[in-house]
């Protein structure tokens, strides 16, 4: 299969989280001006002036992108970028973060010597601070900007058993790891007289048992995210796609007590195997738009209702958008005509008038 770009993995988060016009068409601006190394090519200020809208709420809708998968991108400097990932991540080492804010041309001529001075730290416990800083991505949307073919190995299996859907983690992919016993025993026997060397080791087993616990973490949250889907998405699963229902990252993140964040990285590049086929996680969020008597309907339903309109529409007389609003609106859903053309756009589905013309050239040949 192939990889999503930065800009299509960014849009598909913004399409979930701003649902007020003016907000979306601003996230989407922005993120049609991020750079391949997901940095913001343009200005607030910028941006503000050429939608005529206030710099507040773009700085509030800035700060909400970078807070999406991957962590960063939208920010215009490199402290921006590695600040927004420390806030993402909830990384709590104020002197890592005093380091990124106002010393990074330290790290970058590596003039550790002087930064531990100015910081009145031993180079020892600099380091610990400079190891943090080590594992941010200074060019947050790297990882995305190679095209190249994936080979996707499912993380989640659903199965039905005994009537019941069930979820399964696929350990294949986790890493299993423990706790060096060596420096455990070392710490507590031979470097008694080295207080120094002891607190060293005590900060590096802390941070060791600190990722071990982080990494046993997210392995439950994938299991939570994966059980809430199955379980809201029973019938989808019974039935096919006519019966998939809307759900966005703010309604699992409110249900799971997590942050709308949380759940955008966790189901980025993942895959559930189901009996219907193999999924990207992404497939299953998506808005909900009103039925006639209130109800949601999937805007995923909509897509596949629209498309098979087209599929089985006269070719002479293909289907105008506004009649596609009409018939959608006789099965009880209420769409604007804009919505259609934007989703029949998604779908790589020409204007009625280029369909017909298509068509009248086949017929001539």
């Amino acid at each position: 299969s192939r990889r999503p770009s930065l800009w299509d993995h960014l849009n598909w988060q913004a399409s979930l989280t701003f649902f007020e016009p003016s907000e979306l068409a601003i996230a989407e601006f922005i993120i049609g001006n991020i750079n391949e190394d997901g940095y913001l090519a343009l200005s607030p200020e910028a941006v503000a002036a050429e939608l005529q809208q206030p710099l507040e709420k773009v700085e509030k809708v800035r700060d909400q992108i970078k807070m999406f998968d991957p962590p960063g991108c939208g920010s215009l400097t490199l402290t921006e970028v590695l600040l927004s990932q420390m806030d993402s991540l909830n990384l709590q080492d104020e002197i890592a973060r005093k380091i990124v804010s106002d010393y990074l041309p330290y790290l970058q001529k590596s003039d550790h010597q002087e930064l531990a001075r100015i910081l009145n730290l031993s180079l020892q416990e600099l380091k610990l601070h400079l190891d943090l800083i080590k594992n941010l991505e200074p060019t947050p949307g790297r990882k995305y900007s190679e095209d190249k073919t994936i080979y996707v190995t499912p993380d989640i299996y659903v199965l039905k058993e005994d009537e019941e859907w069930k979820v399964y983690i696929n350990e294949e992919g986790l890493p299993r790891l423990r706790l060096n016993q060596f420096y455990n025993r070392l710490m507590q026997a031979g470097v008694k007289d080295d207080q120094e060397t002891a607190r060293f080791l005590r900060e590096k087993m802390k941070q060791a048992l600190w990722f071990i616990r982080s990494l046993d973490q997210r392995k439950r949250t994938i299991y939570r995210v994966a059980k809430y889907i199955v379980e809201r998405q029973k019938e989808f699963l019974d039935k096919g796609i006519d019966y998939i229902k809307p759900m966005t990252l703010l309604e699992v993140a409110r249900e799971l007590g997590l942050h709308e964040s949380t759940i955008g990285r966790v189901v980025a590049n993942k895959y559930m195997m189901t009996p219907l086929g193999l999924y990207p996680l992404k497939f299953f969020f998506h808005k909900s738009l009103s039925g006639t008597y209130g109800e949601g309907v999937s805007s995923l339903k909509i897509k596949e209702r629209i498309k098979k309109l087209i599929e089985n529409e006269d070719r002479a007389n293909p289907l105008s958008d506004d009649e596609i609003v009409d018939i959608l609106s006789k099965e009880n859903i209420q769409i604007a005509r804009r919505t259609v053309a934007k989703y029949r756009g998604q779908l790589n589905l020409p204007p009625s008038h280029i369909r017909k013309k298509k068509f009248m050239m086949e017929e001539v040949r």
